[in-house]
Parts: C-alpha cells; sequence; structure tokens
C-alpha cells in the first residue's frame, strides 16, 4: 500500500466520500504528505474557517500570515491531524466567483460544486439579464447549472417562466417547486445524491435560504434566517451574511449564499461561448472572420435572425456582454514585449 493509500485509508474512506471525496482530490497528494488528512471547509469567517473531516468539524488553525478570503467553502484542504493546522489547499474541481462592484479582484463564493442552482421567483425578480450573467458564471466555474423557479405556487402560468428560462441556453434544466414544500426535496434529489454539492445562488428575497431549510430539514435553532420582500418590485433583504456548507439528509451538500443583486462579467469568454452557443457554432458560415454580426454582408447569424431561428434581442445581450467582458478583462502590454498586467478602470 502506497503512501497516498495510507492517507486515503488512515480515516474511513467512506466518510470521506459522503463529503464528496474524490480521485480528482486524492490524485493530487503527494507521497511525502502521507501523514495529513484531508478536511473540507465548511464555512468561511472574517478571522476562521471551520472545517469537516472524517472524524467530525474542527476549527482549521491558519498560518499568521493566512487570509481566509484565499478560502471557499467546498474547498479540500490538507492539515495536520495533531494541530488541524492547514497546511495546502488542493486544487479545485470547479470554482465560482465574482467581481465585485468595488475593487479590482475576484471574489470567491464556492469551490467543487457539482451543480449550481440559479434561483428566481416566478415575479418581479424574473430577469433575463441577470440570469444569463448567472449562467455564465456558471459555465465558467465548470458546475452544471439549473434552474429553480421558485414561489410556483403564487404564479398565475408557470409556464410562461419555464419557457423563457429554458430558451436561455441549450439543454438547460429548468424546475418550478415551492421552497417550502416537501415536494421540493425530491424535485430536486437528482442533484443531490451522496457525495455530491449544490450551491444556491440569487439574488434577495427569491428563497434561497426557505429552500435551504427544506432541503436540510435543520432544526428550528439552526434554519438559515428568512425575510419578507417588497411587493413592489419584488426585492427582498439580505438573510444569509455567510456562505456555509450543510448536509441534505440521505445524501449530499448544500451551500446558501448571500443575495448577489449585481453582477459583472470579467475573463468569462468561455461561459458567454457556452451559453450562446447557437451564435458561435454559426460565427464561421460568416462571409468574413471579424464579422460583428451587426450590417457586414453574408452574416450567418443576421440570416438566421431574418429566418425567425434565432432572435434578435438574443443578439444585442450577446454583443452587450460580449463588450463589457472585454472592457472589464485584465489585458496584457508593455513596451519591447515587458508583458504587464494592466486592469482597465470601471
Amino acid at each position: 500500500m502506497n503512501a497516498k493509500q495510507n492517507l486515503t485509508n488512515s480515516c474511513p474512506h467512506s466518510a470521506l466520500e459522503l463529503l464528496g471525496w474524490s480521485g480528482f482530490f486524492s490524485d493530487q497528494v503527494k507521497s511525502t504528505e502521507a501523514d495529513l488528512v484531508p478536511k473540507r471547509v465548511a464555512s468561511v469567517h472574517r478571522a476562521r474557517i471551520e472545517a469537516m473531516g472524517a472524524t467530525g468539524s474542527v476549527r482549521l488553525e491558519l498560518p499568521a500570515n493566512a487570509n481566509t478570503g484565499d478560502f471557499a467553502v467546498g474547498d479540500w484542504v490538507l492539515a495536520d491531524p495533531r494541530s488541524d493546522m492547514f497546511v495546502r489547499r488542493l486544487d479545485r474541481k470547479t470554482v465560482f466567483k465574482r467581481r465585485p462592484e468595488v475593487g479590482r479582484g475576484q471574489q470567491l463564493v464556492a469551490a467543487n460544486i457539482d451543480t449550481l442552482l440559479i434561483v428566481t421567483s416566478c415575479n418581479a425578480d424574473f430577469n433575463i439579464d441577470r440570469l444569463e450573467r448567472y449562467l455564465i458564471m456558471a459555465n465558467q466555474a465548470g458546475s452544471k447549472p439549473v434552474i429553480v423557479l421558485t414561489k410556483a405556487d403564487t404564479a398565475d402560468d408557470v409556464g410562461i417562466f419555464q419557457a423563457k428560462a429554458e430558451a436561455l441556453q441549450r439543454d438547460l434544466p429548468v424546475v418550478a417547486l415551492n421552497g417550502r414544500s416537501a415536494d421540493a426535496s425530491s424535485i430536486l434529489s437528482s442533484w443531490c445524491g451522496v457525495g455530491q454539492t449544490i450551491a444556491l445562488v440569487g439574488s434577495s428575497g427569491v428563497g434561497k435560504s426557505t429552500l435551504v431549510n427544506t432541503l436540510t430539514r435543520l432544526a428550528s435553532d439552526s434554519k438559515q434566517k428568512t425575510g419578507t420582500i417588497r411587493e413592489h418590485d419584488a426585492q427582498g433583504r439580505h438573510t444569509t451574511t455567510a456562505r456555509s456548507l450543510h448536509a441534505i439528509p440521505g445524501g449530499g451538500w448544500v451551500i446558501d449564499t448571500p443575495g448577489i443583486r449585481t453582477l459583472y462579467v470579467s475573463d468569462i469568454t468561455d461561459g458567454i461561448d457556452t451559453l450562446f452557443s447557437d451564435i458561435k457554432e454559426l460565427a464561421p458560415l460568416c462571409r468574413f472572420r471579424d464579422c460583428t454580426h451587426a450590417h457586414e454582408p453574408g452574416c450567418a447569424v443576421q440570416a438566421a435572425v431574418k429566418s425567425g431561428t434565432l432572435a434578435a434581442d438574443r443578439i444585442e445581450r450577446w454583443r452587450s456582454l460580449v463588450s463589457e467582458n472585454r472592457d472589464r478583462t485584465p489585458v496584457i502590454s508593455g513596451p519591447r514585449g515587458n508583458k504587464i498586467v494592466r486592469k482597465k478602470k470601471y
């Protein structure tokens, strides 16, 4: 038995698998790290990190120069079994991050997410532009996106919301539910299997915390707080203030996140290409390689719009997102080949 197997077997293997441990992570463990134990980050606070391992929950000890902002809920780390001291973070399988309204860096939201549930409600909160931005970030993160329409019991015609959501991306799963109903757990069960991790994102007031409470069946003193919404615009108050990992009975894990009202796209070209795969596939058929799909003769994209197979407003949204991504993405430039990173101001 080699050192890597020793590490995995030093704790009950099934317990690690329940936490989401897989070959992707065990393959990263070096032979010199056989005495370390894997732990998964369960919550990140300003001054501390809570983690879970095969033997239970611990407060992860960090080096003096460590920054908790470098960790995401869902991360896998290696720690000293005697002191619970953090040693190394393993590479992430997926990572969801966003660019905040103020500042230049990317803010970590959650890591190693198998499925990203993009939650919106069947009321005034339903916003195509916002959903597209969430989808782009899910695509870039490498997680499977699913749109969850909450408050379906209050809508006159849920089908209208569902059809609009399904048209956003090819083969996009869209489900409608009442977050307070026990049926919500069964509707989402296919994404909540043993060792699977889902994360909920969406603006405030759409019912994320309510859905977390339903999925996890938390005791009354441990439930996520829920808030009311304003009737005129369906906007809610922020009730989740920190990200945390919660167990789902019979299987996976769910990460709730604070409401995100404004999303900026930056350095996520692949995510945009996946969302607008219909446009990307038509582009090579255009007469000109640098076609802007606006006015050039022989444009396959405009031909699709004229034939009715592609919506004109979809082209406009694509163009707007591509432009924003270009303007907000760091560029590399410098004299005589000396490359420096320069971020565009915004």
